[in-house]
């Protein structure tokens, strides 16, 4: 063989990492867990920091959207940073930002402060997650990346699960400043690891040597774009969307920026967002579910320990404990689901996620009531785990099908931003559908009780009784008896609240079950390959 032939076999080989792929592999789960855990972690410690800072419970709220938005407009742009800077050197670089801001953010002395320290924590983030997928993705060969992907999936679903449970615990035993400083021992071993292991592949570097323009115009769309649609959703239901002049004026910034940094970047030679991605069905559809999933994964995370300690009274950290059984049950699949993915095709996995999610969802219906055990509520959130590890990873997986190596930091970086953006809608569909199916059903549950109504006054006048019995005068008793039968509609209009909520996402999960056959196939024995014929 000349030495030309062995040169161009060279260069055709599969790029093949230095290291074990498993150490990396947990090296990047590190970080990205790192990540994943900050999105919820200071949620139940917003009212302790309000309180330190001397800032109001609403002004708190923003060390949440500040985050959220910073993080979500560098998540779609990862790919471009990667190709522009290197990937190895980008991933670094947001790891060591991470770190540094988050220790910033637990010394912060203000609240002004603070929201400067989580935009730049959020910016950090932002990188980690695509490019630890990335990194997956070509560091795996494509018959092993569901492997790949399901220590991945394990990061995503657990850490947001334990988040409030965890920032809970050491916000009641230390202090809230102690959920950031906690991220400091593990940037610093992250990095090192980092460092040491990671390697850019060798198509980052022919990109990087073609060079890569700034598209100044797409980023400013996209950060005014997705910075005005991350401030609706989180502050939409607190100053009633639309009757808003200032979440409307959002609504209608985020709409033509983001419809125009579509129209731009599709007739744009090197994009910022490889928009034209989207032609490929699979990629399409694989974003689509994605969003969905979002949405059904942090609904559900929501819904019940709310339900669970705004009407039958539990504690942050009881709450927290129903939760984990769903950890443990994701923790279990994910394994199981990466050797699945190598003897099924992916399609038929994620349409068995969908179809356990929509019957988990049913079930949650029927079962969901004011006199709900401990016992109930885990195995409920048992079975509203139990497809998700189905789902992440196989919908990860399908996204790659049928994309060249070059585009991985690309569909990284936008399978992400749909999954957060996601969460930020069914976070939001929550608090609204319950505020106004609360008060519907409130609404039809008082029409009941007029003061005609013989069963009505039967109740009111059984209950005062028992009240004067036990020793409260009659005037008073009555006064009682109105108050507590109030109290119980209120309660019964939110559970059925709740119900309607979890039929919404019964039928999303089912629109997904059937867009699932449609698919294109894979074939389970090359992973992200497209199947011939």
């Amino acid at each position: 063989m000349t030495d030309a032939a062995q040169a161009l076999s060279l260069e055709q080989a599969p790029w093949v990492p230095r290291y074990n792929p498993w150490l990396i592999a947990v090296v990047v789960a590190m970080a990205a867990f790192m990540e994943f855990l900050d999105t919820s972690i200071a949620n139940v410690a917003l009212p302790y920091m309000a309180g330190s800072l001397s800032a109001t419970n609403d002004e708190s709220t923003w060390v949440l959207t500040t985050y959220l938005v910073s993080n979500a407009i560098v998540l779609p742009i990862s790919g471009w940073f990667a190709v522009a800077f290197g990937r190895k050197r980008f991933f670094m670089v947001c790891l060591a930002i991470f770190t540094v801001s988050s220790v910033l953010c637990g010394l912060a002395p203000s609240l002004g402060l603070l929201l400067v320290f989580r935009v730049l924590q959020g910016a950090g983030g932002g990188g980690l997650q695509p490019m630890a997928q990335a990194i997956l993705a070509d560091t795996f060969p494509p018959e092993k990346r569901g492997l790949a992907f399901a220590m991945y999936g394990i990061t995503a679903v657990v850490a947001p699960t334990i988040g409030p449970t965890l920032g809970g615990w050491i916000t009641f035993n230390y202090s809230w400043r102690w959920i950031f400083f906690i991220n400091l021992p593990v940037g610093i071993l992250a990095l090192g690891l980092v460092l040491r292991l990671i390697e850019d592949p060798p198509y980052l570097s022919r990109l990087k040597a073609a060079g890569v323009k700034l598209d100044y115009i797409g980023v400013a769309l996209l950060a005014v774009g997705v910075g005005a649609l991350q401030i609706f959703l989180d502050k939409g239901q607190e100053d009633d969307w639309l009757g808003s002049h200032f979440i409307l004026t959002l609504m209608i910034v985020a709409a033509v920026c983001l419809l125009s940094l579509v129209v731009w970047e599709w007739f744009r030679k090197d994009p910022i967002i490889d928009v034209r991605l989207f032609r490929n069905f699979n990629y399409l559809s694989a974003n689509l579910m994605m969003f969905t999933l979002g949405i059904l994964l942090f609904s559900s995370l929501v819904m019940l320990p709310l339900f669970l300690q705004t009407l039958l009274g539990y504690t942050a950290e009881l709450a927290g404990l129903v939760l984990s059984g769903g950890g443990v049950v994701v923790l279990l699949a994910m394994p199981i689901v990466g050797q699945l993915t190598t003897k099924f095709q992916a399609r038929y996995i994620i349409a068995f996620g969908w179809a356990c999610l929509a019957i988990a969802m049913y079930y949650s219906t029927q079962r969901l009531d004011l006199f709900l055990s401990f016992r109930a509520a885990a195995w409920l959130r048992v079975a509203q785990a139990a497809g998700l590890g189905f789902l992440f990873v196989t919908i990860t997986l399908i996204s790659y099908v049928g994309m060249p190596p070059e585009k991985n930091n690309a569909v990284a970086g936008m399978i992400n931003f749909m999954r957060n953006i996601g969460s930020s809608v069914g976070t939001s569909m929550v608090t609204t559908l319950l505020a106004r199916r609360s008060q519907f059903h409130q609404t039809i549950l008082v029409g009941h009780a007029t003061p005609g109504s013989q069963s009505f006054q039967n109740i009111i006048n059984g209950s005062a009784r028992r009240l004067v019995h036990s020793g409260i005068s009659p005037p008073d008793a009555l006064v009682r008896a109105y108050a507590t039968f109030y109290q119980a509609v209120q309660a019964q209009a939110a559970t059925l609240a709740y119900i309607d909520i979890f039929k919404v996402l019964e039928l999303g999960a089912a629109i997904m079950f059937v867009l699932s056959f449609l698919l294109r196939k894979n074939d389970p024995r090359a992973g992200g390959a497209a199947a011939v014929g």
